[in-house]
């Protein structure tokens, strides 16, 4: 293996792991605060919004002009649409996530705790869906300029942190167990360097433009699904609508500094 394939790979793991930072913070937040969890569903709904349109489908349509100068747009919009398409389908069937004790016991069943639950589960998915594509592109980068492929692994790395907070508070508020936010926040984490594995074999092979700038639009359809169907209406439901756009501008302002900053 050459020497930057290594460097590269921890670069990669590094990004990912920033997420179990995020579900260190996320912990700050008493459990049953309902308000400060409307302003985190928020906060994080506004990074995932942001790095779709600002960050994710500028970066899918030039990847795709490099080959369809003419139909990158039209591409960048089909993917987004069919990324949009992918996130119904998981919402409809990834199982409501009831465990056998909520089963036996219909007593000890919360309505609530279960629909905050579900938030962080589904969150986890897309987050994932969405590190995967990262972890490939930071190996990648890192592989051919170990310079610049540090700047975007922090770049990366603090993107990832809101997004740990984001699959880390639904869960920790629901089960009350730090264990189990830490690990969905840990895991959708570890999707980057599978990514970067999987850039390591393609890097040899030849590997469609179209096919990448599509899943990467794809990927923006799904976080911008997610936010809407999900994140957003959890967050007016359990807090003032307010505070839920002071997390949602927060959010925004946050990623956009984070941008100019490393930029």
């Amino acid at each position: 293996m050459p020497q930057n394939y290594g460097i590269a790979l921890l670069l990669t793991l590094f990004a990912g792991l920033a997420t179990s930072i995020g579900a260190t913070l996320a912990f700050m937040f008493k459990k049953d605060n309902l308000k400060a969890l409307s302003v985190g569903l928020g906060f994080s709904a506004g990074v995932m919004i942001f790095i779709s349109f600002m960050e994710i489908l500028p970066e899918a349509q030039n990847m795709l002009a490099v080959n369809f100068p003419n139909k990158a747009q039209w591409l960048t919009l089909g993917g987004f649409v069919a990324g949009i398409l992918i996130a119904i389908l998981i919402d409809y069937f990834v199982p409501d996530h009831i465990n056998e004790e909520e089963l036996l016991s219909p007593d000890s069943y919360d309505e609530t705790k279960h629909k905050i639950k579900r938030a962080g589960l589904i969150t986890a998915i897309a987050i994932c869906v969405h590190n995967f594509p990262e972890g490939m592109a930071t190996f990648m980068t890192s592989a051919q300029n170990l310079t610049l492929g540090l700047s975007v692994a922090i770049a990366i790395a603090i993107h990832n942190i809101p997004e740990g907070i984001a699959v880390a508070l639904p869960v920790y508020h629901a089960t009350g167990k730090k264990r189990y936010a830490m690990l969905y926040a840990s895991l959708s984490g570890l999707a980057e360097p599978v990514g970067a594995l999987l850039g390591m074999i393609l890097i040899h092979l030849f590997m469609p433009q179209i096919l990448v700038g599509f899943l990467t639009a794809s990927v923006a359809g799904i976080m911008v699904y997610i936010s809407f169907d999900t994140l957003l209406p959890l967050a007016k439901e359990f807090g003032d609508w307010h505070k839920s756009m002071i997390g949602i501008i927060s959010g925004m302002i946050f990623m956009w500094i984070s941008i100019l900053l490393l930029g």
